[in-house]
């Protein structure tokens, strides 16, 4: 049995944000069913091959126009079904098609309903369009992630959506947290993700001074007394090119590892510098880097197996997905000619290892074709055959 086996979840979303929250319920055994416009469903759909697939597995698909005047009874039957229901409309879209909050909820008291959209229900945003790149340069994490913000280098392109992900987590937490409190009240709640807040809240270290000690907030936090040394300046946590043309990350942020390393690579003279400022810090950079292109990534990673000074290969996506502790753990699940990155969240009772070896090991349904399901949904929901081929006849599904 999976932690959410019994609960079923109306997934209205579209692209990203919402689909990555109703994956991580789906894998935790959630029935999560797509509610998609019959004329050409999710837009995610239309990405190029494999992007919905990835986001879309162990979910069922049916259609309901929600334009339709019919659609808002078949809406209701649905939610009189369902725990959970996941919608990303701006507020004034939501509220026009009649599935905002209040309106659900009034009819529904027991449902949790979760809103993820670019800025909230509230506030002088509230209806604006955006998309990842934008919620990230309001946010500040563009500028943040500039190797050097103090001296206005330019913003860095993430090609990750790192506030598209951000949102989805937060919501499925609020998702989470709102069943548990069902659990001992017996009603329901409403959830508010933005995705710009999401962004937001990555910046607890480049805002950590400001936040917790106050002072201009246009400031550049790197203006301020040393930072932590994460932003590729100092030579304990950097990214270095090897005699072979691979890269090696070192992360030897501690004193005891930044030790080992310069014990390893014969340059015991480094260990006083690991703290060092400005131009020492500049200087010892140099040299590592001059050092570590004097052998291959493989001998590096040889040369320091079984020590610890957090020496990594930089892999490309490939390699990553062969890496043997990800084979180990179970994290990448290859079934019917694909493969697919797992939930990284393991739920066992851990009173063995083996409990702790299979918590992860799940079975993969393919992403559904679009409608797939309509038939036995509405079935489900009460609705006689004769009824579901009046409103596919209609096109109301």
């Amino acid at each position: 049995m999976r932690p959410l086996d019994g609960v079923r979840v109306l997934d209205l979303t579209r692209l990203l944000p919402g689909a990555y929250a109703t994956l991580l319920m789906a894998d935790l055994g959630a029935d999560v069913v797509k509610i998609e416009d019959p004329r050409g469903g999710d837009a995610a759909r239309g990405m190029p091959p494999g992007y919905f697939e990835i986001l879309n597995r162990n979910k069922r698909s049916a259609t309901l126009d929600l334009r339709s005047p019919e659609a808002a009874a078949v809406l209701d039957a649905l939610v009189s079904h369902a725990d959970v229901l996941v919608e990303s409309f701006r507020p004034h879209t939501s509220r026009r098609l009649g599935v905002d909050a209040q309106t659900l909820r009034a009819r529904h008291p027991r449902l949790v309903y979760a809103s993820i959209t670019g800025f909230g229900q509230t506030g002088p945003y509230a209806e604006r369009a955006a998309h990842d790149i934008n919620y990230e340069a309001l946010s500040g994490l563009l500028m943040a992630s500039a190797s050097n913000a103090s001296t206005h280098d330019p913003p860095q392109m993430p090609r990750m959506l790192v506030a598209d992900v951000g949102a989805a987590m937060n919501a499925a937490a609020g998702i989470l947290a709102a069943l548990f409190q069902r659990e001992r009240t017996g009603a329901g709640a409403a959830v508010d993700v933005s995705i710009h807040e999401s962004a937001l809240s990555w910046l607890l270290f480049p805002a950590a001074r400001q936040l917790v000690f106050g002072g201009d907030p246009g400031d550049n936090v790197s203006v301020h007394a040393r930072e932590l040394p994460i932003h590729g300046r100092d030579a304990c946590y950097n990214i270095y090119r090897t005699a072979d043309g691979e890269y090696v990350a070192l992360g030897a942020l501690e004193p005891k590892f930044w030790s080992a390393f310069c014990e390893g690579v014969g340059r015991p003279d480094l260990i006083p510098l690991h703290d060092a400022q400005g131009d020492d810090q500049a200087r010892v950079l140099a040299d590592v880097r001059a050092l570590m292109q004097t052998r291959t990534r493989d001998e590096w990673l040889a040369r320091f197996s079984g020590i610890d000074i957090c020496l990594t290969p930089v892999n490309s996506v490939a390699g990553a997905l062969r890496d043997p502790h990800i084979a180990a753990r179970g994290a990448v699940v290859r079934q019917g000619g694909s493969a697919y990155v797992t939930t990284p969240i393991a739920v066992t009772d851990a009173t063995t290892d083996e409990g702790w070896s299979g918590a992860r090991r799940v079975d993969v349904r393919p992403a559904p074709a679009l409608g797939a399901h309509t038939d036995d949904v509405l079935r489900d929901a009460g609705f006689a055959a004769p009824e579901v081929a009046r409103l596919r006849e209609r096109r109301v599904i």
